[in-house]
């Protein structure tokens, strides 16, 4: 463990499984409290919190549907009752399904079905944290996109769009949050297997990879644990690809 994030509480969505579970570990062993926040499966919540304490580190499971206003305010008086204070790091992780539709299968529900995730949930959250950032004068917000915003990947558009609309909410966030010392980022991850990915083939993606591999979870985890922390201070707006150099900065 280190005390990069000693004292911070940190709330991770979908942070149970895939990269949260990652994030998660990562932040708590660098000293903050974490809120691993699920939607349905309490088991993995459950073990994810297990595993971050027999390491040494604090974390608590906290069911939560992100996409509902109501449900999010809870989420967030709850998550700061059990951790003791108010909530310094957002990870706004949490996904849904992910079709690979053309743009003739694609409805608008389908868009709609992307943006809730990306785009309605990050909107609730920060909306449901900034008070208590704002009167300390200090918080961070981390977003996790992808780098279909750079490739647009076909047949995809919707999951597309929508994580691409989290680079200029990021931007804009972060113009309006700097004066009060927040400071709002988005990292883009490259293809990193996780369980939603058993029994594809990473070969292929990664013989196209300037670093010849995919990523791993603890890649995008430390870039996480790296933007919580005082080190990136003067850091905001950003967006940061980790994908062995698959995309160049946009």
């Amino acid at each position: 463990m280190n005390n990069r994030l000693d004292g911070k509480i940190a709330l991770v969505t979908g942070g149970s499984r895939g990269l949260g579970k990652y994030i998660s570990e990562a932040l708590a062993l660098s000293g903050a409290a974490v809120i691993v926040n699920y939607a349905n499966n309490q088991t993995a919540a459950q073990n994810t919190v297990e595993q971050i304490k027999a390491k040494g580190g604090a974390a608590f499971e906290l069911k939560g549907d992100i996409t509902n206003e109501e449900a999010v305010q809870n989420l967030v008086q709850e998550a700061e009752k059990i951790a003791g204070g108010s909530i310094d790091i957002l990870v706004n992780n949490a996904t849904g399904p992910q079709p690979e539709l053309s743009i003739e299968e694609s409805s608008w529900q389908d868009y709609l079905d992307q943006l809730d995730f990306f785009v309605k949930a990050p909107l609730l959250l920060t909306k449901a944290v900034l008070p208590e950032m704002k009167k300390k004068k200090e918080g961070r917000i981390i977003l996790i996109g992808s780098e279909v915003i750079q490739l647009g990947n076909p047949d995809f558009s919707s999951y597309v769009t929508a994580k691409s609309a989290q680079l200029g909410m990021t931007r804009s966030w972060a113009s309006e949050l700097g004066p009060h010392g927040i400071g709002v980022n988005l990292i883009n991850p490259g293809f990193i297997p996780v369980e939603r990915h058993e029994g594809v083939d990473p070969s292929g993606y990664a013989a196209s990879v300037p670093l010849r591999k995919t990523g791993e979870g603890e890649d995008i985890a430390n870039a996480v644990v790296f933007l919580a922390s005082s080190d990136s201070k003067f850091i905001t707006g950003q967006s940061l690809s980790v994908n062995g150099g698959n995309t160049f900065g946009i």
